[in-house]
């Protein structure tokens, strides 16, 4: 693999991101994504396509060549492993582990990964209840359905959010949200979603909040 920078890992990363979400990868929209100028992004898109990592026309798309696929996605992998270490056994909130995860996934050590995975046991989804590809770089099974898109009255297993900013996740924690729970929509009214969780839990959830909150059959 071509030697690359912290930054230019990153840019990859939040591509294949911004594809899983299934927004379009401009320049415009990468910028928008990163917080930063459409300038500066031009100038990193010229540098990936140097390494061969991207390609891109102006005023076009930008697309991962395998090469830059396989890192972004080995990127991926790492970061989710490391988020799972820091959850399950130093104990690390889900709200903390995604800021430390992004300094140790620029560790590039396979070995280092191989080993990881195995003394997790091989998990296939991180505390978030995002997708970890394994050793091979394959994603297992989609997790789950939004509570959007769900029928009222029956039970469901939480098992995923779709967003892993420390805010979203703390206003899951002050609403007593957590992952594994039961949670039964009731109704929906006012841009709102009225649910019930273990534990005798009533809340009622903003459309925009519920949109990012996935479910299993339980």
């Amino acid at each position: 693999m071509k030697k690359t920078t912290r930054n230019e890992e990153d840019y990859l990363k939040t591509m294949l991101h911004m594809i899983f979400a299934g927004e379009s990868v401009a320049t415009n929209s990468l910028a928008a994504r990163l917080g930063i100028s459409p300038p500066s992004v031009t100038s990193m898109v010229k540098k990936l396509m140097g390494k061969g990592f991207i390609t891109y026309k102006k005023y076009g798309s930008i697309s991962f060549t395998a090469l830059g696929e396989k890192l972004a996605l080995s990127l991926t992998r790492r970061h989710r492993l490391w988020e799972v270490f820091l959850f399950e056994k130093l104990n690390f909130s889900w709200d903390e582990v995604h800021e430390v995860a992004e300094e140790l996934e620029h560790i590039r050590s396979e070995k280092l990964m191989n080993c990881l995975d195995e003394f997790l046991g091989f998990p296939k989804f991180d505390p978030h209840g995002d997708r970890i590809p394994s050793a091979e770089l394959l994603f297992p099974l989609a997790n789950g359905t939004a509570l959007t898109d769900l029928p009222f009255g029956k039970s469901y297993k939480f098992s995923a959010v779709r967003d892993d900013s420390s805010e979203f996740l703390k206003d899951l924690n002050k609403l007593g949200l957590k992952l594994g729970m039961e949670l039964k929509v009731i109704s929906a009214k006012n841009n709102n979603i009225n649910i019930e969780g273990s534990n005798f839990l009533k809340v009622s959830l903003p459309i925009k909040l519920a949109r990012k909150v996935f479910v299993t059959s339980s």
